[in-house]
């Protein structure tokens, strides 16, 4: 078999063991990622004194009634009216 090929193969067999020990490292990163972010909101919750019951109360409500995504244009354009 040709010399270059034998080469290139052996060459993407490497790369695709790089590749997936990447993939894998990113799933970890994704999930310390996510634990963080749920413990910093563990944290404002607890912080503000709210139960279970009034966060899914103030979840519930904010559906309902959603806040502007952008609330200096909102203010600009109350202003200008």
């Amino acid at each position: 078999m040709n010399k270059k090929v034998v080469k290139l193969r052996a060459e993407r067999a490497n790369n695709e063991e790089k590749i997936a020990a990447l993939q894998t490292r990113n799933e970890e990163i994704d999930r310390q990622i996510t634990e963080l972010e749920n413990t910093d909101i563990i944290g404002m919750v607890r912080e503000c004194g709210l139960t279970p019951d009034m966060l899914a109360a103030l979840i519930q409500s904010m559906k309902q009634n959603p806040v502007p995504k952008n609330t200096e244009e909102t203010e600009e354009n109350h202003v200008e009216e």
